[in-house]
């Protein structure tokens, strides 16, 4: 996982450029190819992008030599950013920020596999505090990728809000006749009961990050 600003989709185009330009003729582009295939203003511009990806660590390229562009072997174009939006604990319920108060602009992002892609629009990530999912395998620290939904299966993993007490907490869900069980993976920990209605569901966890993500 990383705290590194995302990827603008100027910088992806570029890169793109770049990696199928020395497919096909086995050498980097020029300055000028990059600024007329890219839709750049000026050539000045255009430097500017790439010291800020050689800042990233996904190229390289020597100012005083012509054509000297080279991207790292590890560069990964097609990944898709995706805002972490605060803490949910793994425990006891634990008040969670509004939605009404997400500053994407201010968030952390991750960058995830664009096999994420098809829910882009609908997926955040949030942080773990607590233990109660270990045997989930999700500890304390680790961050949780969930897809925005208010319905979930028996036995899915969610991020469910008590909303009389407006507390969330990450739990598996069992809708039980008019109740419903919030069930830890921690065999020292005992379930949660409420009336259904209490309940809202604000996403399913569909992945969990630590530096590689682990499809649950």
């Amino acid at each position: 996982m990383t705290n590194m600003k995302p990827l603008t989709e100027k910088q992806k185009d570029i890169l793109k450029f770049i990696e199928a330009y020395i497919e096909e003729y086995d050498y980097p582009p020029s300055i000028r190819d990059i600024q007329n295939n890219c839709d750049i203003s000026s050539t000045s511009v255009v430097k500017y992008k790439l010291d800020r990806l050689q800042e990233k660590g996904l190229m390289n390229r020597d100012s005083e030599v012509s054509r000297s562009i080279s991207l790292n072997t590890e560069t990964k174009v097609n990944s898709i950013s995706v805002p972490v939006l605060g803490t949910i604990t793994a425990g006891q319920p634990f008040p969670l920020i509004e939605d009404d108060r997400w500053d994407l602009n201010e968030m952390d992002m991750i960058d995830l596999p664009d096999n994420f892609s098809y829910i882009e629009d609908k997926i955040f990530a949030l942080k773990v505090s607590g233990y109660s999912m270990v045997d989930a395998l999700i500890g304390d620290g680790d961050t949780v990728i969930l897809e925005k939904t208010n319905t979930a299966k028996n036995g899915d993993m969610v991020a469910a809000k008590i909303n009389s007490e407006n507390e969330t907490t990450l739990k598996r869900i069992y809708k039980e006749g008019s109740q419903t069980r919030l069930q830890p993976e921690n065999p020292l920990m005992d379930p949660f009961f409420y009336p259904s209605s209490d309940i809202s569901i604000l996403g399913k966890v569909v992945a969990v990050w630590r530096y590689n993500p682990i499809n649950l």
